[in-house]
């Protein structure tokens, strides 16, 4: 069931947009918290998430509990006019615990343990582990259930961002339990995966083991059924503190900090989001050619998955990390675009980690909204004027976002499965493939919403549903319905392969989707490293081709290789049509297919045709964000409507612009 909506508690203020950072003044003298607070206000904060890492000093051993500090630095901040998303404090467990109980360490698939020094080194579904954790999240909750300064609970940290993957014995039997509520017997089970193959019939329970460290490799069923469990495991460890939240405070939201970003893949957010009252999400900027159009992706799927109701942007970063290769500062402008885009994606809340940078720890190069130069800083004074750029965009808060035209299905199952070892390549990557086709929008100018593979699609008029691998009969038979109503659906190679146990789908690829894109496929043809594809209307693909024969009627092929095999297909269906791209063309290679598709589907640009490709639009309800992708400055041509940030006529390098025009 789907939890309730609600938002922090912000007890009497007016709508507005939250802004802060994780606060963690255990790592400070007590001389500091005050100047703290008053830098703070200065820079116009109004909420900090408290006590993430707290156990070892909140817990200093077993059943002995040190909370006067803490507090102390709740009532300072409730004086500052400052709210608290308070932690549970069980992301890490403290020495005392793991040394007396070991047997809660995780162990990989080698056989090794996990062993203490880091983080989040606990199994998910050690008993042992969830019994100390839920006691300090009762007393947690006695303690500042009813303290003015909460503002809603945190859950833990960043659940499986080190630890989704655990290979115990407690793990393995969490698995058999899993399995028999999936599979009800082992004749189901052993259809399933397949068992018949390499002499893996099981005829007890006890012989299942999680996928271990194999000879070769591991039942591709089995790898996918346990990355599907320990998704739930998680989400069941989840749910184990939000109950103790819910008997003992049940006025207060909770959440936990979702991490929709780069290759963050093992745990299904879209599955998850039910769980809590509001969405809470990490982003950090991934490094490269396109990283902001990954910003924008990563921040639409996160307003997709809370439903398009507002979210909280729990962590991002003032300027550099410090856990990439090599950690490089942002650049004049970077720091608001990036926290403006979350908003424009339906972030009602904005903030990093953390707020002081730290002098000790494997966290102090990572940059912070206080730095380690201080107030008279750069980095401070930005964090200052985005404060006051978020207090005028305060009549933002609460608006929901407005539907795009466009759509992309975003598959939790297919990135699990298309990227299993024994496929045709280990050169394919779901995500980068869903990513691109999301450039190939942006560079057009053109709004798509992405959504999970779940979402109604009704008031789509085109969805592009890439490397939807694992298509199901109920998915086929979705889609077909989609296209048969009017709808138009473009799909591409490694699609409609398997089934929801990751069998092939016999008679020729892809699969359910055959009939409705008119082709048949009876062998891949992956490409090497040093392969390229040409094709006849000047485009170059790379990774996958498919020899492709068409077999339904009005199937149009809109490209074919040099060689004559049809590329890219579209079979029109009534009102509504289906294609298929055989190849991966890149963000450059997709844009103008993409143009094609969208103008055959009467879905145009909302931008003026001077803008596209150059700024990025997003809606929410009547105020229009425009978001400059470029390092030069973009004449905007006089847009209407009032201005709420920016200018009117000019978006500076890396700026934004809001503007309210109402409908």
């Amino acid at each position: 069931m789907q939890t309730p909506y609600r938002w922090l508690r912000l007890h009497d203020r007016a709508p507005a947009l939250a802004y802060g950072a994780d606060y963690n003044p255990e790592q400070w003298p007590r001389s500091t918290w005050d100047e703290d607070v008053r830098a703070m206000q200065a820079a116009g904060v109004t909420i900090v998430s408290l006590a993430i890492f707290s156990w070892a000093r909140l817990e200093p051993a077993e059943g002995e509990y040190d909370l006067g500090w803490l507090d102390e630095v709740m009532d300072l901040l409730h004086a500052g006019g400052i709210a608290v998303d308070l932690a549970t404090a069980t992301a890490s467990p403290p020495p005392w615990l793991t040394a007396k109980h070991p047997e809660i360490l995780p162990v990989d698939a080698h056989g090794a343990t996990i062993w203490p020094g880091g983080r989040q080194h606990w199994r998910p579904t050690s008993p042992v582990f969830r019994e100390h954790a839920l006691r300090l999240v009762r007393t947690m909750a006695t303690r500042y259930g009813d303290h003015p300064a909460l503002a809603a609970w945190h859950i833990s940290n960043e659940l499986g961002c080190h630890n989704v993957y655990d290979y115990s014995d407690d793990a393995a039997a969490a698995f058999r339990t899993w399995l028999i509520e999936r599979y009800g017997d082992l004749d189901a089970l052993n259809a399933a995966w397949g068992t018949a193959f390499w002499s893996q019939h099981y005829s007890d329970w006890a012989q299942i083991l999680p996928p271990r460290q194999a000879a070769t490799h591991p039942n591709p069923t089995q790898q996918l059924d346990f990355k599907r469990f320990s998704s739930d495991a998680l989400k069941d460890y989840l749910r184990a503190e939000r109950d103790v939240l819910r008997e003992l405070t049940p006025q207060i939201p909770a959440t936990t900090n979702f991490m929709v970003m780069g290759e963050q893949k093992p745990m299904d957010y879209a599955d998850w989001a039910a769980e809590v009252d509001f969405v809470a999400n990490d982003h950090y900027v991934q490094r490269g050619p396109r990283a902001q159009d990954e910003l924008s992706f990563s921040a639409n799927l996160t307003g997709h998955i809370a439903g398009g109701r507002p979210w909280f942007l729990m962590e991002h970063s003032t300027s550099a990390v410090n856990w990439q290769p090599i950690n490089v500062a942002k650049k004049p402008g970077e720091l608001a675009r990036d926290s403006l885009t979350h908003v424009a994606h339906g972030a009602d809340a904005v903030c990093f980690f953390q707020w002081r940078q730290s002098r000790a720890g494997a966290e102090k190069y990572h940059s912070a909204m206080l730095p380690h130069a201080g107030t008279d800083s750069e980095v401070y004074r930005s964090v200052v004027r985005l404060g006051e750029t978020l207090r005028q965009l305060a009549p933002v808060a609460g608006t929901a976002q407005t539907p795009a035209r466009a759509a992309i299905l975003f598959d939790w199952t297919s990135w699990w499965a298309s990227e299993q070892d024994s496929h045709p390549t280990d050169r394919l990557r779901y995500r980068q493939e869903a990513l691109d086709w999301y450039s190939a929008f942006l560079d057009l100018g053109v709004r798509a919403d992405v959504v999970p593979a779940g979402t109604d699609l009704t008031g789509y008029e085109l969805v592009v549903a890439p490397v939807l691998h694992v298509v199901p009969a109920a998915l086929g038979e979705r889609l077909e319905a989609y296209v048969s109503g009017g709808g138009h659906l473009v799909t591409t190679y490694f699609s409609g392969i398997v089934d929801e146990h990751d069998h092939v789908w016999l008679g020729g690829y892809p699969g359910p989707l055959r009939d409705l894109l008119g082709i048949r496929i009876e062998e891949f043809a992956p490409l090497a490293d040093d392969e390229r594809a040409e094709l006849d209307n000047g485009l170059t693909g790379t990774v996958w081709t498919d020899g492709i024969t068409v077999t339904g009627p009005d199937v149009e092929v809109l490209a074919s290789y040099k060689g004559g095999t049809p590329a890219i297909t579209r079979r029109t269906v009534g009102p509504g049509s289906a294609a298929y791209v055989s190849t991966r063309l890149g963000p450059d290679g997709l844009a103008p297919v993409l143009r094609d598709l969208l103008s055959r589907a009467g879905v145009p640009s909302e931008l003026p045709a001077e803008l596209r490709g150059r700024v990025e639009l997003a809606v929410r309800g009547d105020f229009h964000f425009l978001i400059n992708r470029t390092a030069e400055p973009v004449e905007l041509a006089g847009l209407p409507g009032e201005v709420l940030h920016g200018h009117p006529d000019l978006l500076e390098p890396r700026g934004v612009t809001v503007l309210r025009r109402p409908s």
